[in-house]
């Protein structure tokens, strides 16, 4: 299924869940209706006409079969002259999952006539792994197989190197576990043919089980991101989940699960002090084959069931029990057991906002930096105490306490979230005045700002550390801090490029009053673009930090301007009362000069220029060998690469690792820690399960990749050291008389 995305809410607004065990709405009425909500109200304010009808069509083969490797070329040519051009009229009329469901059904019956290849041919096929021919790995602008006889000839090459591949993962497995002296933990593996066959039946499985809500998901989302990648359909399970992500918080048992291919759920993680670890029966790598929700006797078995059905499951309302069978990681084979957990909420501590703080030397040669980092731009509608800003704030009040000369702001991988914490977080940086603009159909410009009228709460030298990752919320916090010159961004060459606002409406609100409204489910629609108070969008080209880190993903598409059906970048006037601070006081050509030493100076980065171009070779040629001497040939090349690395890391991480603890001292800053009289000494190994204990997994256990030193990795170390830069140059400028002082 698919899997939510973040989104930029314009308005502090949710819904009332629907009950997740009533009978499903007509998804005909409930297409028409969400149609017309996104003819009315998205931002592009596209025609419903042919050439919207071909991209939700497109839309929706490409999200059924994206590698071209299910549907054959007639299908295509059926459903386009029968559908391709129509969809429009029939999504107005209330006739379009008909149109859907045969759709979807012709995929299924292509998913079981594949499959039944495959487990011919593993039955029978003589796969040698000797010949001299290559299979494509991206097929997203393949040709369709033209008939059965093609597709069974991909399938059989696609099978060969599935097997090929599986087979050589388990040779290096084995030969690492031997190097380091330990237990091969594949021993007792099914055999590679048995495996990929047991994979492709928990597939087949899945797909059997879709119902006319999964069929009406896959395509009313089809039908939303044809208007851009950011319009969105939520059925009500995934509305649950939403609530979720910006929240920060659920009503469940707090553990974490993840499928297996046999078709049960392993317990893969469980909450410290949360439901399941308090009641204490449940252990981790349990494994949960049926669910009682209500825990009053009806039983449903989940074996190859979606996970996102699994945890609809066993998520419910507070002060609510839940039963699990579970065959125990300790049992005997076929020894199942009963488990009662209640049911409370639960916060996911590990999204939260959180604090380190970098202490260097004493006496007038003392330092002191800040690291804060936020997951995300979380808030709770229904209590106002409980969101990133007032977390954030309770953050730089300690970290003024514990008077930092510097600060640094970790964006990476926050995918954004509430506008209205941005607003707020950029106050407590700048003061008061505009963070952001907005743009309307209409092309009224509205400039947003904060409220604040008190002094900002840090205003000290700042570094905002993005990547590719950084989007949305994001994008406005570090173009607004950018634009104000009040902090230097630095990072991967650019962030992710999303530019849009979003709102979310529950689709019942808009259907005929006698029409069955349970589980119709939301748009997420593109109403406004966004705008730095500079004047630029931060759509496509996102935002360019000051002082750009090597990156192996800029190798890759990643971002808005690969995305389908996005919008276009464009500039407006800056906002009215944009005031800027002075530029100078960034010192930029000094910090720059200084990274483009370290850089050139760095080991890390160097790897990070060869791998970058590796994945750029890899990428380019599109193919991958059948024969298994030259792909073992590339993996002894790759092997040989990685040792030499992990020798020379070994060495260097040592005598890192003796002058960082000569150099600073790190403290924890969680929300927990907030009171303590004396902030606790980071501790690396322990901190991993502060929230959350995980199963151990043999293989990442494996990985004899060194960790890196003081537990900075190669950017946030940059990152530290472009603010110790700063640091320096705003005091150095203050004893001379070039800044004021304080």
């Amino acid at each position: 299924m698919k899997k939510l995305r973040r989104f930029l809410a314009p308005i502090a607004a949710l819904w009332l869940l629907p009950s997740c065990l009533s009978v499903a709405a007509d998804f005909n009425v409930v297409g028409s209706n969400m149609f017309r909500i996104l003819q009315n109200g998205h931002y592009a304010r596209l025609p419903s006409d042919e050439n919207l009808s071909q991209r939700i069509f497109d839309g929706f083969i490409r999200d059924l079969d994206p590698a071209r490797l299910y549907f054959e070329k007639g299908d295509i040519d059926e459903f386009q002259k029968k559908y391709g051009r129509k969809l429009h009229d029939l999504l107005l009329t209330e006739e379009s999952i008909p149109a859907a469901s045969e759709i979807y059904g012709r995929y299924r019956q292509r998913v079981n006539e594949r499959i039944a290849v495959v487990k011919s041919l593993l039955e029978n096929g003589d796969f040698t792994f000797k010949s001299d021919r290559e299979i494509m790995q991206d097929r997203e602008d393949a040709p369709w197989p033209k008939d059965s006889a093609e597709a069974t000839e991909i399938w059989r090459l696609r099978l060969e190197e599935s097997l090929l591949g599986e087979s050589l993962r388990r040779e290096g497995i084995a030969k690492r576990a031997k190097e380091q002296g330990k237990d091969n933990p594949l021993e007792k593996e099914l055999s590679p043919e048995k495996k990929i066959a047991q994979r492709y039946e928990r597939f087949l499985k899945t797909i059997t089980k879709t119902d006319e809500e999964d069929v009406a998901n896959y395509f009313l989302s089809a039908v939303a991101r044809a208007h851009d990648p950011h319009s969105e359909y939520f059925s009500a399970r995934e509305l649950q989940e939403f609530k979720v992500s910006i929240k920060n918080k659920l009503v469940g048992i707090g553990a974490m699960l993840r499928t297996e291919d046999d078709g049960a759920t392993k317990i893969d993680g469980i909450v410290n002090n949360g439901p399941a670890d308090r009641q204490g029966d449940l252990q981790l790598k349990d494994r949960v084959v049926a669910v009682d929700s209500l825990n009053d006797g009806k039983w449903v078995d989940i074996m190859f069931l979606p996970i996102d059905k699994v945890v609809e499951k066993i998520r419910g309302k507070e002060g609510t029990d839940v039963a699990l069978k579970v065959e125990p990681a300790d049992g005997a084979p076929g020894e199942t057991r009963v488990i009662v957990i209640r049911r409370e909420v639960v916060t996911m501590k590990d999204e939260l906002a959180t604090a380190e703080v970098y202490s260097y030397g004493e006496g007038d040669n003392s330092k002191k930096l800040g690291v804060v980092k936020l997951p995300s731009f979380y808030f709770d509608p229904e209590n106002r105490e409980i969101r990133v800003s007032v977390d954030l704030e309770k953050l730089l009040n300690r970290l003024n306490k514990e008077k930092i000369d510097g600060l640094i702001m970790d964006l990476r991988g926050n995918g954004g979230g509430s506008l209205e914490e941005v607003r707020r977080i950029t106050s407590f940086f700048v003061g008061r005045g505009p963070v952001v603009q907005i743009k309307a159909t209409s092309g009224h410009v509205e400039s947003l700002g904060s409220n604040a009228s008190r002094k900002p709460t840090y205003d000290g030298p700042m570094v905002v550390l993005t990547d590719k990752g950084s989007a949305s919320a994001s994008e406005i916090l570090a173009g607004a801090l950018q634009d104000y010159n009040r902090a230097v961004i630095v990072g991967e060459s650019s962030t992710f490029g999303k530019g849009t606002v979003q709102q979310p409406l529950e689709i019942s609100r808009f259907m005929p009053l006698f029409a069955d409204h349970d589980r119709a489910g939301a748009v997420k629609l593109t109403i406004q673009k966004f705008y730095r108070v500079a004047g630029s969008s931060t759509q496509k080209e996102g935002v360019i930090p000051d002082i750009v880190f090597p990156s192996v993903r800029d190798a890759l598409e990643v971002g808005e301007k690969y995305a389908d059906h996005a919008l276009p970048h464009d500039t407006i006037n800056q906002a009215v009362d944009f005031r800027p601070f002075n530029r100078q006081s960034l010192f930029l050509s000094v910090l720059q000069e200084k990274n483009e030493v370290r850089v050139k100076a760095s080991k890390d980065f160097k790897y990070v220029f060869e791998d970058k171009k590796r994945v750029e070779e890899r990428l380019k040629k599109n193919t991958v060998s059948l024969n298994i001497e030259k792909r073992r040939a590339e993996i002894a090349e790759n092997d040989l690469r990685r040792k030499a690395r992990n020798a020379e890391r070994l060495k260097r991480f040592e005598i890192q690792e003796k002058q960082d603890k000569k150099k600073f001292t790190i403290y924890r800053m969680t929300l927990d820690d907030i009171g303590k009289p004396e902030l606790p000494q980071v501790d690396r190994e322990s901190d991993k399960e502060w929230h959350m204990r995980r199963a151990k997994d043999e293989i990442a256990d494996l990985d004899d990749t060194p960790e890196w030193p003081s537990g900075l990795d190669v950017t946030k170390r940059e990152g530290l050291a472009v603010l110790a830069d700063l640091v320096d140059a705003v005091k150095a400028s203050k004893i001379a008389g070039v800044l004021r002082k304080d």
